[in-house]
């Protein structure tokens, strides 16, 4: 069953004129990534909430031309179809400039079955939108077990991304972070992508960073490691840090870390966790490198 605790804690609820967003930031530090990373994507999703269905939102990265990768809590549990959008700043006014709802949603933001689906389609703004049907991990431990974290899925999409849309990322190479140990880590720095939720002085009244809900802009920093797992890795997400730009936080999940290897820039992992409510000290990470989640995904035909 779906676990909205646990959904809050990593995904991000979008808001509605009915609802009230709650409280949720984004890669802290860091800018807008503007045409840095296309194959970098929004997917946005139904989940039960209660008696009603929520709209949810989690970041996702093309790695073939049907497959975008993402977090497992991003997966599972949810209803009907995934929606995709490749469009680095999203709904600049609010949900009904840029996302779409289901069909018998009436406008509220919630569903009985989630999105229905259909073929990938031009938004009146020219972007590409499309949909997909998501899998988690079978292993995933629902944040239980983190030895066995697998916090790890995948929507396939119901047709291939054109090329002039967005070209494939590359996954990390079998267990490519294993050189990355202390003290190493610590002097490395990763690229972080997401749509998290800004937090940044509004435009008017009191000048006190908040939640800004919308637009939803991709955007781009760096994190430097800071613990390795055999599952996770642990980054400093403080923007106050001098070795990085900052970290993640909701809304950010899935989204992808980069390191580069022999000169391509490859998803070495999904963003799976924070630590504290604000998302100024350590971000988890799952690792996509290993075994168990390497062997997983190219059941989708996805390989380094």
């Amino acid at each position: 069953m779906f676990n909205l605790k646990r959904t809050i804690a990593a995904a991000a609820v979008i808001a509605t004129a009915a609802s009230v967003a709650l409280p949720a930031a984004a890669i802290t530090g860091g800018q807008p990534d503007g045409d840095g990373h296309p194959n970098v994507g929004l997917i946005a999703f139904y989940a039960e909430d209660g008696s009603t269905n929520a709209r949810f939102r989690c970041s996702a990265t093309l790695v073939s031309p049907t497959v975008v990768l993402t977090a497992a809590h991003c997966t599972e549990g949810t209803e009907g179809k995934t929606f995709v959008t490749f469009k680095s700043s999203i709904a600049p006014t609010g949900p009904s400039s840029g996302l779409p709802r289901a069909a018998d949603d009436a406008g509220t933001g919630t569903s009985t079955t989630g999105y229905l689906g259909s073929e990938p389609w031009a938004g009146a703004d020219g972007a590409y939108y499309a949909y997909g049907t998501p899998y988690a991990h079978p292993q995933y431990s629902d944040f239980t077990d983190l030895r066995n974290w697998n916090d790890v899925g995948v929507v396939v999409l119901d047709a291939p991304v054109p090329a002039d849309v967005a070209t494939p990322a590359k996954v990390a190479r079998p267990n490519f972070l294993a050189q990355f140990a202390p003290p190493r880590l610590s002097k490395t720095d990763f690229t972080l992508v997401g749509y998290g939720t800004e937090v940044r002085k509004p435009d008017a009244g009191p000048q006190k960073p908040t939640p800004q809900s919308f637009p939803l802009i991709r955007r781009v920093t760096t994190s430097n490691g800071q613990k390795l797992t055999d599952q996770v890795v642990q980054m400093n997400g403080n923007p106050a840090n001098v070795l990085a730009g900052g970290g993640t936080c909701f809304g950010d999940s899935g989204g992808p870390s980069f390191l580069p290897d022999d000169g391509v820039q490859r998803v070495v992992t999904v963003t799976s966790y924070g630590l504290t409510a604000n998302c100024r000290y350590i971000g988890g990470y799952q690792r996509v490198d290993i075994p168990v989640v390497q062997t997983w995904l190219a059941t989708f035909g996805v390989t380094p």
